[in-house]
């Protein structure tokens, strides 16, 4: 499962991404984690998500990405939850079309059983056509 989670920087799209990643850990079978810029999060979150600052790694464009999200994957076979907060910042994919991307992490979604809930600094009318299916909140 792909969720989407979108709208203009600042309207509250992390405080939603956190909630839901608060919600995820007391029901989920298996182990959560999410994906950040920083760390600035770490107090806010429950100490049974694992935090990645991905700004400590070499992570460049879709390709890059997908490599880093498929190596969190590997590590962790009981992975249910991955929440991935400012989005384009993270992947390095400003003013790129992010289908291709989504439709990776769908497929790894559904191969390994894992959801994503992502965070997009961007307009629901601005995404591109075939992202639109996985936006669950608008702001």
């Amino acid at each position: 499962m792909i969720e989407l989670i979108v709208g203009s920087k600042g309207k509250g799209k992390t405080k939603i991404l956190l909630d839901k990643a608060e919600k995820a850990v007391k029901e989920a079978a298996g182990s959560v984690v999410y994906v950040d810029k920083s760390s600035q999060h770490m107090y806010e979150l429950s100490n049974k998500i694992r935090l990645i600052n991905v700004s400590g790694f070499p992570v460049y464009g879709e390709d890059g990405f997908v490599g880093f999200i498929s190596g969190i994957i590997s590590q962790d076979h009981d992975l249910e939850y991955m929440f991935l907060d400012s989005f384009l910042t993270v992947a390095n994919l400003y003013g790129a079309d992010i289908t291709p991307i989504i439709e990776k992490l769908e497929g790894l979604s559904e191969k390994y059983h894992v959801n994503f809930v992502v965070s997009i600094s961007m307009d629901e009318h601005d995404l591109p056509e075939g992202c639109k299916k996985y936006v669950s909140v608008q702001l």
